[in-house]
């Protein structure tokens, strides 16, 4: 089942001009809660996922998120941290740790992060933390994540509310768990920690483990056959302060992050922020409101690109109900990703989803 793009109005004036009233601030005045919500229509992928044969695990534990051992010997349930990337938010906390990490638009044109995180049970500061959006609560609970944000939108609200999600809002019942930095300007100095949150999650009788939905991965020598090579490429979402450059470090085979041609880097450990695989992805987005608000597809698939071992991929993304999403490649079948960490980004379809990305082939890695 195709959605009808029809409906789907053009964001870019509606957004860009949301922007000058947002400014990152405008969020404090739309973020209430509001009783009720417009329940979604039930999903319907276009693409299905047809599993390809994964290699042989290892004795020991392994995480079905980064396909390697836990850096702390155990698998906890994961947490999935809403994460403000407004300019003055960066550089910011823990992100290098995330096992997953999701870049998509929230409103006024600015993204936000999501860091799905299970392997690393020990970091020690996560955030800033920011507010959560309906289709920000659903890719996390796709993991079986405990959500963790501060306020959220009406809709968000209302869901949260009416279906008594499993989540730690910082203005809520949660807040002991989180603290405020006093060397950053509000609202860009929330943060909590991996040790935190998890306590909170146990005193408010949250279950510590969850059944997550893995990806399949492939040897880590494995030398891409198909593809185009792609050492480096750029995404843009709507913002000039907003484009994402990634370039391919074929000594530690990860692409190593940049914002507005800068490196980033993580706070806690000025470690670069870096990704064994990044999946690129085309959603339908909706305008809702005046204030910027958002409606963005996570369910139904579409066009999307993976880049691993410095080559580009082109496929689909998709998700069944109850799955996260992955990405198909053009024979049908899932692809394997690499061990290490995963970046998926969600540009809009509008003008076009290959106008977010530009990469110029090269020569291939050895």
């Amino acid at each position: 089942m195709t959605m009808n793009r029809s409906s789907f109005r053009p964001i870019y004036a509606i957004v860009l001009a949301a922007a000058l009233l947002s400014a990152c601030g405008a969020e404090n005045v739309a973020d209430m809660p509001v009783p009720t919500a417009t329940p979604a229509a039930d999903p319907q992928p276009t693409a299905e996922a047809v599993p390809s044969p994964t290699v042989t695990p290892a004795a020991e534990a392994v995480s079905g998120l980064t396909g390697l051992p836990p850096a702390e010997g155990s698998l906890p349930r994961p947490l999935a941290v809403m994460i403000n990337n407004a300019p003055a938010a960066r550089p910011q906390s823990g992100i290098s740790e995330a096992d997953i990490l999701y870049e998509v638009l929230a409103e006024g044109g600015i993204t936000r992060l999501i860091g799905i995180f299970q392997s690393h049970t020990g970091v020690v500061k996560i955030g800033p933390i920011r507010s959560i959006r309906p289709y920000l609560l659903d890719i996390g609970e796709s993991y079986g994540a405990v959500t963790v944000h501060a306020g959220g939108s009406p809709a968000a609200y209302a869901i949260l509310q009416k279906q008594k999600k499993e989540d730690m809002d910082e203005i809520g019942r949660a807040g002991a768990y989180f603290w405020r930095d006093k060397e950053r300007k509000a609202p860009h100095n929330l943060y909590s920690n991996a040790a935190k949150l998890r306590e909170g999650a146990g005193k408010l009788g949250f279950a510590a483990e969850a059944e997550v939905p893995g990806l399949l991965f492939t040897d880590p020598d494995y030398v891409p056959t198909t593809g185009n090579p792609a050492l480096e490429f750029d995404v843009s979402f709507l913002l000039k302060s907003y484009t994402v450059g990634y370039k391919y470090n074929e000594e530690q085979r990860t692409y190593l992050r940049s914002v507005n041609g800068k490196p980033h880097l993580d706070l806690n450990n000025g470690a670069a922020v870096a990704a064994a695989n990044i999946i690129v992805m085309g959603s339908d987005h909706k305008v809702l409101d005046d204030v910027g608000r958002l409606q963005v597809d996570v369910e139904l698939g579409g066009s999307a690109v993976l880049f691993q071992r410095g080559v580009a991929i082109q496929g689909k993304w998709s998700r069944r109900p109850g799955d996260i999403i992955r990405f198909v490649k053009e024979d049908g079948k899932e692809a394997l990703m690499y061990p290490g960490i995963t970046h998926i980004l969600i540009v809009p379809n509008s003008p076009s989803f290959n106008s977010h990305i530009n990469y110029s082939p090269a020569s291939n890695p050895a």
